[in-house]
């Protein structure tokens, strides 16, 4: 394979070059700016700079042709948003090379929060009452149907932009800030007590491959997660098998679920159609068949194996050292981190690169940094420059499936 991974900023994307890098396939790195940590592996060929592809997807697309045809390579593998881009100007990208993630129709219906609650009530997967409202006077009728709720655009990401009444992140974002509108509705549930459950999954032609389930034990600021453990996933793999016969039976990518695990039952939250941490805790051997389809029955990452970003815990410990110092000193010594047995530790010193691109992003206003560290590479549901006609059409019937 002589691959091109995109968004390189993201640490699973690292470790997406480090399993191709190390396993003797040519790997290519490219990010809207330099410092992106996956772009410092040593298991790369060499990295390059693209355009953004929310903010010039034109050139954005001009940049990855370049680097596809410079460097002879047959598949491109995005890690992040700018999946929509890509599958929306396939026809666009050199012949030769595979998009590896499904057609832009598929990954939409996935993104919307509102078509995906849809699918997933028809795939028989367990959701929370859903109510979507497209205006301020619907989203302060529906806060006031639940004592304890849970309201977030269709269109967000990463625990940004939550409004609840519930739970940690209570009282954190006001009803005055929150302005859904047709294009960009809001989706309203009763909040569901319990904790978090992730999985990631492999699929080839409508199989899934390799399925990790894991938590977070660690989140930085009650959103991201910075510390991983492994979970069964035979729940887990069983609704994700599900969803994927529900969308496309042929379906090619890597797809991530968000569930909650309320007193044992997981109800389907959320869908990333794209790669995130759980990658990290597949073994390379795993993620490169899983990759390839040479696999017999699907490769499930056994509970218990777990890493972290040792960077990231240490730092969250010293945000708030009465909650979380015990804690985070003991998985600094028990727990592996990212880059443990890679010897590879000059990428990962770029990580601070993403805090000052975040900051130019977010013009130095501190709460909305994380936010902004992702803002140039994500798709909010908007048409997209030298969309196909065919896609334009299928955008609009996602928002016509809305639950």
């Amino acid at each position: 394979m002589r691959a091109l991974v995109t968004s390189s900023r993201n640490t699973f994307a690292l470790d997406l070059v480090r399993k191709l890098g190390s396993t003797g396939h040519y790997v290519v790195a490219a990010d809207t700016y330099a410092g992106a940590v996956g772009s410092h592996s040593k298991y790369l060929a060499t990295h390059a700079v693209t355009a953004s592809p929310r903010f010039d997807t034109d050139k954005f697309i001009e940049d990855v042709c370049a680097i596809v045809d410079e460097h002879d390579l047959d598949t491109i593998i995005p890690t992040f948003e700018e999946a929509f881009y890509l599958a929306a100007r396939a026809a666009d990208l050199p012949e030769k090379v595979q998009l590896l993630t499904g057609s832009f129709d598929k990954l939409a219906r996935l993104h919307d929060k509102g078509s995906f609650q849809r699918l997933v009530e028809q795939a028989g997967v367990p959701i929370p009452q859903t109510v979507v409202v497209s205006n301020e006077e619907e989203l302060r009728a529906a806060i006031d149907r639940f004592p304890q709720y849970f309201a977030r655009a269709v269109f967000s990401r990463g625990g940004v932009g939550l409004l609840t009444n519930t739970g940690p992140l209570a009282g954190r974002m006001a009803v005055e800030d929150c302005h859904p509108t047709p294009d960009q509705p809001w989706l309203v549930q009763p909040f569901v007590d319990g904790p978090m459950v992730c999985s990631y999954s492999v699929i080839v032609d409508g199989k899934v491959t390799a399925q990790c389930t894991y938590s977070a034990p660690e989140q930085w600021a009650h959103s991201t997660g910075i510390a991983f453990l492994a979970e069964d996933s035979t729940k887990t793999l069983e609704y994700t098998q599900r969803l994927i016969d529900e969308l496309d039976p042929h379906f090619t990518g890597q797809l991530s679920f968000d569930f909650v695990n309320h007193d044992g039952e997981l109800y389907a939250i959320e869908c990333n159609p794209r790669p995130t941490n759980g990658l990290i805790l597949l073994e390379t051997e795993q993620f490169i068949s899983a990759l390839q389809g040479a696999v017999d029955e699907t490769i499930v990452v056994e509970p218990g194996v777990e890493s972290e970003i040792s960077a990231a815990v240490l730092a969250d410990a010293f945000t708030e050292p009465v909650k979380h110092l015990g804690i985070s000193l003991h998985d600094l010594i028990h727990v592996h981190d990212i880059g443990a047995g890679w010897h590879d530790s000059f990428a990962m010193m770029w990580g601070p690169a993403a805090l000052l691109h975040g900051a130019k992003m977010s013009h130095g206003k501190r709460e909305e940094l994380l936010k902004a560290m992702g803002d140039d590479i994500v798709w909010n549901g908007e048409p997209i420059s030298g969309m196909t006609p065919q896609d334009a059409a299928a955008l609009e019937d996602v928002h016509a499936q809305r639950i």
